[in-house]
């Protein structure tokens, strides 16, 4: 799998806020070994010095960072943002979102589509935070984007897959782009089921940094992820309404 020409061994993306405290945040990176962790950019570090430690934290980790634009409600706060992040952090790549309903927190796709080709044409590589749509894909797609990162359910909500048609025919779709499932995401189980449909990888923050023991479903989605994707690969049987007999019929005794 690779990422803007960057090859990842990964297909687990760990986001690094709400942990319980730095050590819990630093023993889940390890037992889910992630090649990339999301870090969103707190404006008042630079002024303030703030954050300097945790910035020191996710260096020793050894992943790749993915700044994003979290809780930007516009395209110029979005691009103002990524600008900052990357003097921050040093990468081209940025997670873009753009806000446009503050209960759900989906996306406006409007706004996300202008900031990307915003950033695209400013030499950013952008993972666009998007919904499961694909007419929305295909815009992001034109406005330079080379991976598409669509929710599975609200953020933080632990939902799964809400729409599994959607996921489906936007794999159908687009069968050489990178897809990630971003958000929503509450189990083991769902981030298996959305990586038997193709999807390339998963993105996860609050599903680990939240449960009773983040260091354990860390390497829980981690395993289920790699099952998942080796389910996908190795051809799983389509459903049927009938039953069909494991034990061959034919050749057997008849007792008159």
């Amino acid at each position: 799998m690779t990422f803007y020409g960057t090859e990842i061994r990964s297909r687990l993306l760990l986001g690094t806020a709400q942990y319980p405290s730095p050590q819990v945040l630093a023993d889940a990176v390890r037992a889910a070994a992630p090649d990339i962790v999301t870090v969103s950019l707190r404006r008042e570090s630079g002024r303030l010095r703030e954050g300097q430690d945790f910035w020191g934290l996710i260096r020793g980790l050894g992943a790749r960072v993915l700044p994003n634009t979290a809780g930007c409600h516009s395209v110029k706060e979005a691009v103002t943002t990524a600008q900052m992040a990357r003097e921050v952090f040093g990468t081209p790549w940025v997670k873009l979102e753009v806000i446009g309903d503050a209960d759900t927190l989906q996306p406006d796709v409007f706004g996300l589509v202008e900031a990307a080709k915003i950033l695209s044409e400013d030499g950013f590589e952008v993972f666009p935070y998007t919904t499961a749509d694909l007419v929305v894909a295909e815009k992001l797609l034109e406005a330079g984007c080379k991976v598409l990162m669509p929710w599975g359910a609200p953020i933080g909500t632990g939902m799964g897959l809400n729409d599994v048609y959607a996921l489906r025919s936007l794999r159908a779709h687009f069968p050489d782009v990178p897809l990630v499932v971003d958000a929503g995401i509450g189990k083991p189980s769902h981030a298996a089921a959305a990586m038997e449909l193709g999807y390339d990888a998963i993105l996860l923050n609050t599903a680990v940094a939240k449960a009773g023991d983040p260091v354990m479903i860390a390497r829980a989605f981690a395993q289920a992820i790699e099952a998942g994707r080796a389910g996908y690969l190795a051809g799983p049987i389509e459903p049927r309404d009938m039953a069909a007999p494991s034990t061959p019929v034919f050749g057997r005794a008849s007792f008159a």
